[in-house]
């Protein structure tokens, strides 16, 4: 079964208030967050994200305005064809004007399809895959918080720097994995790193014992995680029983989140290198988001992923009021592009002609037990990687849209 439920948040009608209900496509704005509610990356995205959505509504000051929104929920388990089929029902049935969120890149890249033939809008938060913004890349999508290359780029380059010079992938076998591995090997081997060997495991998996033997037989110095949620942190705590860390190899986590350290902890997960877009203590107007959203979600403070979906629904409704419509989805996407962004997660920044929303990112490092404060506390900044380092420069890319 399905878990959709809708939530109408926000539903103001006095046309005084600036903004002419009539020319939004059945007088509503529909928001669909689509993403993992209960499996492998719903501590990461799932009903958080709900809650982030719910807020960037509310900031927006939606109903203030007379714009009238609804949110609506579905788990797309992680299945390419279920999401497809729930985009085709938010679309041809429930009048959704955009889709937001969608972990798991196979998912992603079906209902990124959809989008286009529809001529709606795709808002990727937590889906990594960077073919969003190459060969896959759309008039009607956004790629938002981080992709496989950026990832690739902060944490590989960084490792292989510091003496991690021979690798073996554990990889999610399936789009995700496969290209955060091809992503991260093409940056090992240009540092004058090598490639030792590569596992597929399937997805989402909870035994990685005979995976997690080949990577300790290889002898790498650096066992590169291509996965991603509960299967990152399984393998980490698998690997800790086998001896990994003891044998003198280390973990790469290629994408790791809060959640993740969390369900880890400190004593397990402690000087593990990782590279995110958002962390709640970076600054004061993330400080003080992250503060608002633990309120509204389990005292929780936000990912990355959840972070990413507030400041793309504020930065859609923004295009939505400049444009006067919410439609067709191209021309939205289109003043997106063209408005700069500006939030208290990334601050300024912009959105790519390709589709790829720019903004600097962030080597970690996690903290050991000692050096944390408290709840929360578990990363000390590396290194910043400017925005226009950040990302896979435009040209490299080979989007169609980029002339």
């Amino acid at each position: 079964m399905l878990v959709r439920r809708a939530i109408q948040i926000a539903a103001a009608f006095a046309l005084s208030a600036g903004f002419a209900q009539a020319q939004i496509s059945d007088g509503v704005i529909k928001i669909g967050v689509m993403n993992d509610q209960s499996g492998t990356y719903a501590d990461l995205a799932g009903p958080g994200s709900v809650a982030a959505a719910r807020m960037a509504v509310e900031d927006f000051g939606a109903a203030r305005k007379g714009m009238k929104v609804e949110i609506l929920v579905a788990d797309h388990q992680n299945k390419p064809e279920v999401g497809s089929s729930i985009a085709r029902q938010w679309f041809d049935v429930d009048k959704v004007d955009v889709i937001v969120d969608v972990p798991t890149s196979s998912v992603v890249l079906a209902v990124n399809q959809i989008v286009k033939e529809k001529n709606k809008v795709l808002l990727v938060s937590t889906g990594a895959t960077s073919d969003l913004t190459g060969k896959a890349c759309t008039p009607n999508s956004i790629h938002w918080t981080y992709d496989t290359w950026s990832l690739a780029n902060g944490t590989g380059s960084a490792i292989v720097k510091t003496g991690g010079n021979t690798w073996f992938f554990i990889t999610a076998d399936y789009a995700f994995g496969l290209a955060l591995e091809r992503d991260t090997e093409a940056v090992v081997l240009k540092n004058g790193g090598k490639v030792l060997g590569r596992v597929r495991a399937p997805f989402p998996s909870s035994d990685f014992s005979s995976f997690l033997l080949q990577a300790q037989a290889s002898k790498a110095k650096i066992i590169g995680l291509a996965n991603a949620g509960a299967d990152t942190t399984n393998a980490i705590k698998q690997g800790a029983e086998f001896g990994i860390a003891k044998g003198g190899q280390q973990f790469a986590g290629l994408l790791v989140f809060l959640t993740d350290i969390r369900a880890l902890g400190l004593d397990k997960a402690q000087g593990l290198l990782l590279t995110e877009s958002f962390y709640w203590d970076l600054n004061d107007q993330t400080r003080a988001f992250s503060k608002r959203f633990a309120e509204r979600y389990k005292g929780a403070m936000p990912t990355m992923a959840q972070a990413g979906v507030y400041s793309a629904v504020l930065h859609y409704l923004k295009a939505v009021e400049a444009l006067k419509s919410d439609a067709p989805g191209d021309k939205v996407v289109a003043k997106m592009k063209e408005l700069p962004t500006d939030d208290p997660i990334f601050g300024k920044g912009r959105v790519r002609q390709d589709g790829r929303k720019i903004h600097n990112m962030y080597l970690f490092e996690v903290k050991k037990p000692s050096e944390s404060k408290g709840a929360w506390d578990f990363y000390k900044l590396r290194a910043t990687i400017p925005a226009e380092q950040a990302f896979r420069p435009e040209k490299e890319g080979g989007c169609p849209l980029v002339k």
